[in-house]
């Protein structure tokens, strides 16, 4: 029996496997929808519903504690401002993990972790809006002058 099982080392060094979390947060929170491995959403998982949580009562202390997990202040603005509001009454249960196939080269189980009730609309934010640019200008044959 193991006593105390601790957590997920995704064979990676403590520092390595910080920044990852971090970063997976940090993009799960921009863009509410994400895809990775199934062992790496399960170890995010429980880590964005304990943010939400936090966000949810808007002190100073609680904004510290989010701003210093995830260094990022977009982040922490959108936990507190929109995600927050969005879950505020809903008791834990958060995200979902949705079973995605296999990956091609590898094989490894892949998932898609996201917000329940997310906005389809977040998973667009950096994309370029294709824009066509009309010239609105006469086309005119030119007068060749020898």
């Amino acid at each position: 029996m193991r006593h105390r099982l601790g957590y997920k080392k995704l064979n990676r060094t403590s520092e390595h496997r910080k920044a990852l979390i971090k970063n997976m947060l940090n993009s799960l929170i921009k863009y509410e929808q994400i895809t990775t491995t199934l062992p790496k959403a399960k170890v995010i998982r429980p880590e964005a519903e304990k943010l939400i949580t936090i966000g949810k009562k808007d002190t100073l202390a609680n904004t510290k504690r989010l701003v210093s997990k995830l260094q990022n202040t977009q982040a922490v603005n959108k936990i507190k401002k929109t995600l927050s509001k969005r879950y505020e009454s809903r008791n834990g249960g958060y995200t979902r993990i949705i079973k995605a196939g296999y990956r091609y080269g590898d094989n490894a189980p892949m998932a898609v972790i996201e917000f329940v009730d997310r906005d389809v609309e977040a998973k667009k934010v950096d994309r370029k809006k294709k824009t066509v640019e009309k010239n609105n200008e006469k086309t005119t044959p030119e007068k060749k002058t020898a």
